[in-house]
């Protein structure tokens, strides 16, 4: 029994802390959200200490009438005054806390970057919206955010009520059809993953995103190279791809695929994840959810394409690997 109740707690522990972990903040918000908790679990503890004291005194206690002024004192303060006090105290610091909860990046601290994500049955689609005003930059199930700089995010749904929630930079907020819900995040260097938190139909537990924080410098070099197709659009296996209707759905920059039903492919080889966090991004993982994505994923909108030579599925998929 010692040895479960110890690796209980450590499995426990183990929880606090991670890509995912809401206790092992990165952001101000999130700070401000686990702050909350721990005072929140200390007082919880703390009252329930008192109650099993007072539980366990009583059973030790000589069975005596008690006083009935004493016992009113007791049922005042004890079931009354002390308890709508604390959660008097609870509820004041939680609606302080609200303010800095929900910050929209005030006029220049964003630099004009905003990032639009729409949630989508099951992946990501995501936009970079320059100060300039230019062109978008496109991408899918991969937020890369400026370390120290405030970022607005639009946040939309085509189809469902989805739910963006990065749990170690802040609290959640939902995407919802037809509506535009604003969220301002500033983070600490690293790589945090995040899920959608509102179910959304049969693969939402297989729907997550990689939220990158790079050095300003490093982001702005991301992003133009972003900007400019792939060297690798050019390589063989874009016809085959193309050939066989595949650029209907999906976009690659450089080429005739323009398709907008599908994930932007156009720097696919440098994401980390394939199918918003399925599966890691190799020629293997690549070729099988092309052949049978809704094995893979199920619910997914895109048909099965086993039906192609293996030869024909390993060039795309090799082509695809290749957009850096």
């Amino acid at each position: 029994m010692r040895w479960l109740a110890l690796w209980l707690c450590l499995g426990t522990c183990s929880s606090c802390s991670g890509a995912q972990s809401a206790l092992d903040p990165a952001g101000e918000e999130a700070r401000q959200i686990a702050d909350l908790f721990w005072l929140m679990a200390i007082a919880g503890g703390f009252i329930w200490l008192t109650v099993i004291g007072l539980l366990v005194h009583a059973t030790r206690h000589e069975r005596t009438p008690i006083d009935e002024r004493i016992a009113s004192r007791l049922i005042f303060w004890g079931g009354a005054a002390i308890p709508s006090l604390l959660l008097f105290l609870l509820l004041g610091y939680a609606l302080w806390l609200m303010p800095g909860l929900r910050p929209f990046a005030r006029a220049g601290e964003a630099n004009g970057l905003r990032i639009e994500v729409t949630g989508e049955q099951f992946w990501w689609r995501v936009a970079y919206h320059l100060a300039d005003g230019g062109v978008p930059i496109l991408s899918a199930n991969e937020i890369r955010l400026p370390v120290g700089e405030r970022v607005e995010f639009l946040l939309k749904s085509t189809d469902v009520i989805h739910s963006f929630w990065i749990p170690a930079l802040g609290g959640k907020m939902d995407m919802i059809p037809g509506r535009v819900n604003r969220l301002s995040l500033a983070t600490k260097p690293g790589t945090y993953r995040g899920p959608c938190a509102e179910y959304c139909g049969t693969s939402h537990a297989l729907m997550t995103f990689t939220a990158v924080a790079m050095q300003p410098a490093a982001f702005r070099e991301w992003l133009s190279v972003r900007a400019n197709p792939s060297p690798g659009a050019s390589l063989p296996g874009r016809d085959i791809f193309l050939r066989n209707g595949c650029g209907a759905c999906h976009r690659v920059a450089g080429t005739q695929a323009e398709g907008g039903v599908g994930p932007d492919l156009s720097h696919m080889g440098s994401r980390g994840t394939i199918g918003a966090g399925v599966l890691p991004t190799d020629d293997e993982a690549v070729r099988s959810f092309i052949a049978h994505p809704h094995l893979i994923k199920p619910g997914s909108k895109m048909p099965d394409f086993n039906m192609l030579p293996q030869q024909d599925i390993a060039e795309i998929a090799s082509w695809l690997k290749g957009l850096e």
